[in-house]
């Protein structure tokens, strides 16, 4: 199998029956994406495929062949970490970190989600082309990550840094 992951070329023979995540975890040594639920209700091993969100723990690897998967320690540039890495310690936006790969990997998921025009249960417009993101909309589009430590505010908030215009 071939992916493009973290901007470089893998190929990997494993079973057909592994998970995303249990490539990335146990094959190629990428362990930020952690393994929560394995049931895909937590959120703590959300990665991006292609810029969208994915829950890695449900996706077989072999799915996602010849596109591009971004991990936590994919998303810094030169070497400087993502501005939302950066507002998740300002703000403190993790207690015990474990959720924190897959918080930030799905927020950079929801964001690209909303300037896409995707609606969510908070929507006012659902015809509009871009959706301004604001905090009810960041809480909504958030709820599939399960921050155990109970973290939300300073994850809203660092979240709401990066992502939100001046409300």
């Amino acid at each position: 199998m071939r992916f493009l992951i973290n901007g470089q070329p893998v190929e990997v023979d494993v079973d057909m029956r592994t998970s995303l995540l249990d490539l990335l975890r146990d094959h190629l040594n990428l362990h930020g994406s952690k393994k929560g639920c394995n049931q895909g209700a937590c959120g703590a091993c959300t990665v991006l495929a292609d810029g969208e969100r994915i829950l890695s723990c449900l996706a077989l690897a072999v799915q996602y062949q010849g596109r591009e998967i971004t991990t936590i320690e994919g998303i810094a540039e030169d070497g400087q970490m993502h501005p939302l890495q950066r507002a998740f310690i300002e703000h403190d936006g993790f207690q015990c970190g474990y959720c924190t790969p897959g918080q930030i990997c799905s927020a950079i998921g929801m964001a690209a989600e909303a300037k896409r025009g995707m609606p969510s249960h908070m929507t006012r417009d659902l015809g509009a082309e871009f959706i301004t993101l604001d905090r009810h909309e960041v809480r909504e589009r958030m709820s599939g990550n399960i921050c155990r430590c109970g973290a939300y505010n300073g994850i809203v908030n660092a979240i709401s840094e990066v992502f939100v215009e001046a409300e």
